[in-house]
C-alpha cells in the first residue's frame, strides 16, 4: 500500500523528498507500535527495552545514567524515569559508586538478563515485519538511511 493510501492523501506530495520524509515518519511510528505490542506482553515499554539492551552491552560492568543516556535510540526519552521504572520491577539496580558519591552506577539484574532472552527468543517473529525486502533490499535500506544522517 502506498503512503498516500496509508494516511488517506487525495493530493500529491509537494516533492519526492517531502513524500520521503512523510513516508519514514509514517514507516517509523508504524514499527513502534508493532513493537510495542511485542513487548507489552513482556510489561515493558520500547524505550525500556532500548535501555535494557544498552546495560546488557556493558554487562557485567555497570553504567552512569548520562552514558545509558547518549546510547538511546529516543534522545528525548526520560531515562531517569525508564530507570527507576525498571528498577522497580528488578530489571536493573541502582547503587552510588564508591569511587564517587555523586555517581549513580546503574546495572542490569539476572531478571533483566532473562526478560532479555525472552524477548531474543522471539526475534525471529520481529524480524519477519521486514521479511517483505530481500537481504539485498534489507542492506540498500540500511545504506539509505546511514547516507540520510550523514
Amino acid at each position: 500500500m502506498s503512503i498516500e493510501e496509508d494516511i488517506k492523501q487525495n493530493k500529491k506530495f509537494a516533492s519526492e523528498y517531502e513524500r520521503a520524509s512523510v513516508n519514514i515518519l509514517y514507516t517509523s511510528n508504524w514499527l513502534y507500535n508493532i513493537n510495542a505490542g511485542r513487548l507489552k506482553k513482556h510489561d515493558i515499554t520500547p524505550e525500556q527495552f532500548n535501555v535494557l539492551r544498552i546495560l546488557r552491552g556493558s554487562h557485567p560492568q555497570p553504567m552512569m545514567l548520562s552514558d545509558v543516556t547518549c546510547r538511546m535510540l529516543d534522545k528525548n526519552s526520560n531515562a531517569t524515569r525508564l530507570v527507576e521504572k525498571l528498577r522497580q520491577k528488578g530489571f536493573v539496580k541502582r547503587e552510588v559508586c564508591e569511587k564517587s558519591r555523586r555517581q549513580v552506577d546503574i546495572s542490569i539484574t539476572d531478571k533483566g538478563l532473562s526478560i532479555l532472552t525472552k524477548v531474543d527468543n522471539e526475534a525471529e517473529e520481529w524480524n519477519s515485519t521486514l521479511k517483505s525486502l530481500s537481504k539485498a533490499e534489507a542492506q540498500e535500506l540500511n545504506r539509505l538511511l546511514d547516507k540520510l544522517r550523514k
